[in-house]
């Protein structure tokens, strides 16, 4: 059977690009054979477009704990970077930017930066890779909300008010196995701010990172579908980054969205970040969220080049493997085409509307 196009919900590649630029045409045009993603790959695994994550690195800590080995040893709970202000990470918002136009530019055709639901489709109707802006933790937008307006002239069209450490806007989620989302305060009355912003500028609120307490201020405030880029169940495996049963309900009810996270430590049971855990935990949180999700409102956010994933993985191109087993598990070949890419499209079309 001919490869399955699919949609992507959460991607790191830019930060890769920024942290060697000296080494981008390689990175990005031929491939190096390291990472999870280059254009060749990407191509040739039927990587129809996705969301590429504008996000900004913690300062390195003195002393600071092996997190890794931390990670693979539960339980586990790290403490949160600090707080980062709108000084310390305009620049590389702005640097990252420029990164995915640049892929763009000499991509000569083959990516473009979507900025409407037009770009998108024309992109899939000549499979072209349609690339969404996004950013993963609004430190690079001031309370004031000018820099929000500044990054949607320049493509921003999906945005995350944190990532894992606090901002001026609301909480994250600390890395902690076991635990729950219910983590701290809800969002600040800047971040009640931004939220109505996005709203009025059709940008997509992703809410991977926000606690428990932030994401029912978000559901109580927005009028677009709920959306987690890039998350899974916390019935299956109990971290913090995962989304409880009632999350999942309040999602499926404004017709929104989770992308399944391919990241081990929020796949496994145990919740250890070792890569050699089969299509088993896969597929339990892929069921589990297809359960509560229903078949409109479940994708694919796999976290590449910003976690570990799965060995049966590997890169982009085993997205294809993956596929296969929801054929192997007779989800049907209507349900899949949903998973990997209908349903990533629609919900881009009742979020930013024509």
């Amino acid at each position: 059977m001919a490869d399955t196009p699919f949609f992507d919900g959460h991607n790191d590649f830019l930060l890769r690009l920024l942290r060697a630029p000296e080494m981008r045409e390689r990175t990005w045009l031929t491939g190096d054979g390291t990472g999870h993603l280059d254009l060749p790959r990407m191509r040739k695994a039927g990587f129809a477009g996705g969301f590429f994550a504008i996000y900004f690195s913690s300062p390195p800590e003195e002393d600071a704990p092996d997190y890794q080995a931390m990670m693979d040893s539960p339980p586990y709970d790290l403490p949160l970077p600090k707080l980062m202000s709108a000084d310390e990470t305009q620049a590389t918002a702005i640097a990252m930017a420029g990164h995915l136009m640049w892929m763009e530019r000499v991509s000569e055709g083959a990516l473009k930066i979507v900025r409407s639901t037009a770009d998108l489709r024309a992109c899939l109707a000549d499979r072209t890779i349609a690339a969404i802006m996004h950013m993963e933790g609004a430190e690079a937008i001031g309370p004031d909300l000018d820099a929000l307006h500044a990054f949607h002239a320049m493509g921003l069209r999906s945005l995350g008010p944190v990532w894992s450490r606090p901002t001026v806007f609301g909480h994250g989620v600390p890395f902690r196995f076991p635990g729950d989302p219910d983590t701290g305060p809800g969002l600040t009355d800047a971040g009640k701010a931004l939220i109505r912003a996005c709203n009025e500028l059709r940008i997509m609120i992703d809410l991977s990172h926000l606690n428990e307490k932030g994401f029912d201020d978000v559901a109580r405030i927005s009028d677009a579908p709920l959306v987690a880029t890039h998350s899974n169940a916390h019935a299956v495996t109990p971290s913090t980054r995962n989304l409880t049963d009632r999350q999942l309900a309040m999602i499926r009810e404004t017709g929104g969205m989770v992308g399944l996270n391919y990241a081990t430590v929020f796949l496994r049971e145990d919740g250890r970040k070792a890569t050699d855990c089969g299509w088993d935990p896969v597929m339990r949180h892929l069921d589990h969220l297809l359960e509560h999700l229903g078949e409109d409102h479940l994708g694919l956010g796999s976290d590449f080049d910003g976690a570990e994933i799965p060995d049966v993985i590997g890169d982009v191109t085993g997205v294809q493997a993956l596929i296969g087993q929801m054929r192997e598990r007779q989800y049907g070949e209507a349900l899949i085409e949903k998973i990997a890419r209908g349903n990533w499209v629609r919900l881009l079309e009742r979020t930013w509307g024509e």
